[in-house]
């Protein structure tokens, strides 16, 4: 079996279980969370259902960083990083860290808290800047996984 090509198989459906997770939060949880009518079912429903989310973030977040960096290692690509044509695997680690940071820092140390003490003063306020940071880590994360398929096949934009 050719490791390379697992670890390929593997990263890539680690990122659909990651940013697909994200897509559905910010398109149809948050949205759904939104309308509820009581800020007690907000906030009881939001954090159930991210907290189960970010356990599945974090496995697949590891797992992306294990198989990517693997297959930089195997191919010694780290050049890479040095070349404007592979701006993409640029993205892929900004993306990658900005998400970690969330995770596995900001979120339990920061985060968390500063959700439950804005959420009871005025939860309509805290659920649009969730909703916003949301859009524009799936937006980041869309335009990175674009970049990465087509420069991945040999189609560099510049």
């Amino acid at each position: 079996m050719e490791y390379f090509t697992l670890a390929r198989v593997i990263h890539v459906l680690a990122v659909v279980l990651w940013i697909g997770g994200v897509a559905m939060v910010t398109t149809v949880i948050i949205p759904a969370v939104k309308n509820m009518k009581s800020k007690e079912d907000k906030i009881e429903t939001f954090e159930k259902i991210e907290g189960r989310f970010a356990i599945q973030a974090k496995i697949t977040t590891l797992i992306t960083a294990l198989s990517g960096f693997y297959m930089l290692y195997e191919m010694d690509a780290w050049g890479r990083y040095l070349d404007v044509k592979f701006w993409w695997i640029h993205a892929m680690t900004i993306v990658w860290i900005l998400f970690t940071l969330v995770l596995f820092v900001l979120e339990p140390l920061v985060l968390h808290k500063l959700f439950k003490k804005y959420a009871e003063e005025n939860p309509e306020k805290t659920f649009i800047i969730i909703h916003r940071a949301h859009w524009v880590l799936l937006t980041l994360s869309l335009i990175t996984i674009t970049g990465a398929i087509a420069g991945s096949h040999g189609w560099y934009f510049f």
